[in-house]
């Protein structure tokens, strides 16, 4: 058996991954300890990578108007009908629309071809959408779009600043990285900024609660505070920035009253932070997606940077602002220049760089101008400016604002391409071609994380059916175009080699990409590496004072703080983000069944009071609704939201629940700077909705779910489904058939005092369906149920009473995807077995030892019981 080093495929981070093919066909999965992002850690969805590689639902042929093809037929096509309309209505009537998921040579082959050859600029990325603001940010007060410092950071620094960032579920191996460190330096101090108390404040001495998009307050404060305490460094002010005046003078209004009312938090709360900022050297400010999808996201930015600016806090060990990436390869796409406001590796549509690349890629054709951006390119689209466009491993009727709007854009679209390895996504299905690309073990080449480290994705597994890597997709179409000579690649490590020469070529050090110092390296056996690497790998920049804007300097942004954002009357502000154990749209984490056995549906997080107010009990269902759409989802009624706000994850679609689709509530209104969509603030109303009957069913088959309210996930050896019915049906034995696809005789009981019924099929000790249904929610033990589709020897009344007996331990809902520990479990080891630590639970039940991300939820379960057993 042969192990392969390669690199995880969902966020940022970029851990190190070895992928062993066993006998059986399966992958054994495990953290590569030498890996420097994670030295052997993985995740919950990076630990189950193992079981989401199976040819389910993938697209192993070309398809044209739903019809297999072959490759030239389809190839032919894409490239005769972005000809035409090019031709006819010119360069910009084409785009192409990426992905982080893309690895860098598929990116620069993408963008080359758009570009340097087409000649437009209308290639942009998902990475849009989570990534802008921070590319602005930087570019204004670096000149590059340059992340400063690395992990070694969090380790090193004596305080750690999160902002908008839930760093213990959304990039967990960083998070344990400082749980460790904390553990090994207790004057290290973790304060979390987040209009939710996520998990991340397990380890915060401090929680602040801002009142959403008052970051830009709360740092523009501090920098007033800074400068008032007499802490700014002033020699390090004056030898390397410009600007500090002008950027003081718009926040010395900003006295901690002032910000407390920005703010929403209590003037001691700001106090206490500011002083912990003031007094301590080392700090390192993290911030995410909180920070970036705003409408002020650019502006949060800067008021970072200025505050790290004004102390000299960059460069150095243990210190300076830290943007951490959300997906795989963002930095990698933005090296590349996938990003329709950058031209390729880190130049910008100056005069001078056009005619740079214009010489290296031997094109008189290059695009003269920044391009359509995200939002504004569908919104082209809706118009009927855009006649073809090229999707590329992602989900934008899913991921994008406004999403209906962008799902009647494409259905308007005279002709739409998408190359994904899945048949079945929202955006799949609107797809007048659609090609099938290489997967995740399938794919090779490189990914950049978040600390600027360059890894290889290796494959280790052939390609099925007749799927192909992008590039090679990519350059096939521009040869039919006509540009073969430009595109004549044949493997992975000729396109990034010449990637590499493009990031050197012409640069003197003026520019802060440059890998020419990796020209000659072995693509194969590659290690990973930071750039910019000239001579040698680069940890930190910045550290000499020197920057990338035209004096040398670093620039400080007078920020103005936004006013208080307040809903409309009987509206809430909704928030939009991840869940621990999936990832995106879940094209690849749906596939797992234990990454949905923690949370296997669309919820809302609403705060108790206004639950209460609104007559939503726990676990009910809920509408949300504005003028852009509606979506259904199961309500979780808990403290950690705040009043006034609600949550929902982002992940669930048309393919796993009929109307979980959260964007389609989120307006397009972006930031100004970057063009990054406000997707953490949008307004919306909440009604309960009124249920006939709430249902749990498991099935061995995939059901056929036609009813009111609906979200379905895998299960071992079957699937799982929550329902809903406004209306009861009036024939149990048709509904019965249509949904489980047998005319086959349910065994049934009912208990007409509750109103409580189940339905089950059993065959030769089998389970082959089950259905209980309630006109309250469910109570029935859902791990327990889906655990009976293994069982050999079962009898339907096992499985009509619902819960198990004596002789059935229940483990509860999963608590720890990682080991499939369940609350139950856990309780049992608190009360009977006395763990009174999250530690003692981990050494008897195994939870929250690999990845830690569920250790908070532990630790609260262990607080609670301890107290009952108190009692």
């Amino acid at each position: 058996m042969i192990t392969t080093r390669t690199t995880c495929p969902y966020c940022g981070v970029g851990c190190g991954v070895l992928a062993t093919p066993q006998p059986d066909g399966t992958v054994q999965i495990a953290g590569d300890p030498d890996h420097p992002a994670n030295f052997g850690r993985l995740c919950s969805k990076g630990s189950a990578l193992g079981e989401t590689l199976s040819l389910d639902g993938r697209l192993l042929h070309p398809e044209i108007n739903d019809e297999r093809a072959s490759w030239d037929d389809a190839l032919d096509l894409v490239a005769t009908r972005f000809r035409a309309a090019i031709a006819e209505h010119g360069p910009q009537s084409v785009a192409i629309y990426g992905s982080g998921q893309l690895l860098t040579e598929d990116y620069y082959v993408a963008n080359k071809l758009m570009k340097g050859f087409v000649g437009a600029a209308n290639i942009d990325t998902n990475s849009r959408l989570c990534m802008a603001s921070s590319v602005a940010g930087h570019k204004r007060a670096f000149g590059s779009d340059t992340v400063p410092g690395n992990y070694e950071d969090l380790e090193q620094a004596d305080l750690i600043v999160l902002v908008g960032s839930n760093l213990g579920w959304c990039h967990p191996v960083l998070y344990q990285r400082i749980v460790a460190a904390r553990a090994a330096r207790p004057e290290l101090k973790v304060v979390l900024i987040d209009p939710r108390r996520t998990v991340s404040a397990d380890i915060a001495e401090l929680h602040l609660p801002v009142a959403p998009d008052g970051d830009s307050a709360l740092f523009v404060g501090l920098l007033a505070h800074l400068e008032q305490q007499g802490i700014t460094d002033s020699d390090y002010v004056s030898a390397y920035t410009s600007g500090y005046e002008a950027a003081l003078l718009t926040a010395e209004d900003w006295d901690i009253a002032r910000v407390a009312e920005a703010t929403g938090l209590s003037p001691l709360s700001i106090s206490r932070f500011y002083d912990l900022f003031a007094r301590t050297k080392k700090v390192v400010t993290v911030y995410s997606q909180g920070v970036n999808q705003s409408a002020a996201g650019s502006d949060k930015v800067n008021a970072i940077i200025n505050c790290h600016l004004a102390t000299g806090r960059i460069g150095k060990p243990g210190m300076g602002p830290f943007s951490v990436t959300g997906q795989p390869n963002a930095m990698g796409g933005r090296e590349v220049g996938g990003l329709a406001n950058m031209l390729a590796a880190h130049m910008d549509f100056t005069p001078e760089a056009i005619d740079r690349v214009s010489r290296f890629w031997g094109s008189d054709s290059v695009a003269q101008g920044p391009g359509l951006k995200a939002v504004d390119l569908f919104a082209a689209m809706a118009r009927g400016e855009i006649k073809a466009v090229w999707i590329m491993a992602t989900n934008p009727v899913d991921s994008m604002p406004e999403a209906d709007v962008v799902r009647d854009a494409l259905k308007a679209c005279p002709f739409v391409v998408v190359s994904d390895m899945n048949r079945h996504t929202d955006t799949m299905e609107l797809a007048h071609v659609r090609l099938p690309a290489a997967g995740w073990g399938e794919k090779d080449g490189t990914v950049t994380n978040s600390e600027r480290r360059i890894s290889r994705q290796r494959p280790f597994l052939p390609l099925p059916g007749e799927a192909r890597p992008d590039w090679w997709i990519i350059k096939e179409v521009a040869k039919r175009l006509g540009h073969g000579a430009a595109f004549s690649y044949f493997s992975p490590g000729q396109i990034f080699a010449e990637h590499v020469a493009l990031s050197g070529f012409e640069n003197d050090g003026s520019r802060d990409f440059d890998l020419s110092g990796l020209s000659g390296a072995d693509y194969e056996t590659m290690t990973p590496v930071q750039w910019p690497v000239r001579s040698r790998p680069t940890a930190r920049m910045f550290g000499d004072g020197k920057f990338f804007t035209p004096d040398g300097k670093a620039r400080f942004l007078p920020v103005q703080p936004p006013p208080p954002f307040a809903p409309a009357p009987g509206q809430f502000i909704l928030n939009t983000g991840r869940v621990r154990d999936h990832w995106h749209t879940m094209t690849r984490t749906g596939k797992a069944s234990r990454l949905s056995a923690h949370m296997a549906e669309p919820f809302v997080e609403v705060h108790p009071a206004d639950a209460n107010a609104l007559g939503i009990r726990r676990a009910n269902l809920v509408r949300l609704t504005n003028r852009h759409g509606s979506a259904l989802v199961r309500a979780l009624v808990t403290d950690r939201q705040q009043r006034g706000q609600l949550f929902v994850p982002m992940h669930w679609t048309d393919q796993f629940a009929n109307n979980g689709r959260v964007d389609t509530l989120v307006t397009g209104k972006v930031d100004p700077v970057s063009a990054q969509p406000a997707l953490k603030m949008a307004q919306v109303m909440a009604e309960p909705v009124g249920v006939r009957l709430y249902g749990f069913l498991v099935a061995a088959r995939k059901p056929a779910l036609a009813t009111d309210y609906w979200a379905m996930a895998p299960a071992p050896h079957g699937y799982r489904a929550e329902i809903a019915l406004f209306e009861e049906p009036a024939d149990w034995t048709d509904f019965l058939a249509d949904t489980f696809g047998t005319d086959a005789v349910f065994q049934s009981i009912r208990d007409e005092r509750s109103g409580r019924r189940a339905f089950v099929l059993v065959e030769n000790g089998r389970l082959l369906a089950a259905l209980y249904t309630s006109p309250d929610p469910v109570l029935v033990s859902r791990q327990w149920a889906v655990d009976l589709l293994s069982e050999t020897d079962l009898t339907a009344s096992i499985v009509l009473a619902g819960r198990p007996g004596a002789d059935r331990p229940d483990g509860g809902a999963i608590v720890c995807s990682c080991m499939g520990v369940g609350i139950n479990t856990i309780i049992e080891a608190v009360t009977r077995h006395g763990c009174t630590s999250v530690e003692a639970v981990g050494a008897l039940t195994r939870a929250g030892t690999n990845c830690g991300s569920c250790r908070a939820e532990i630790r609260g379960i262990v607080d609670a019981n301890r107290l009952v057993a108190a009692e």
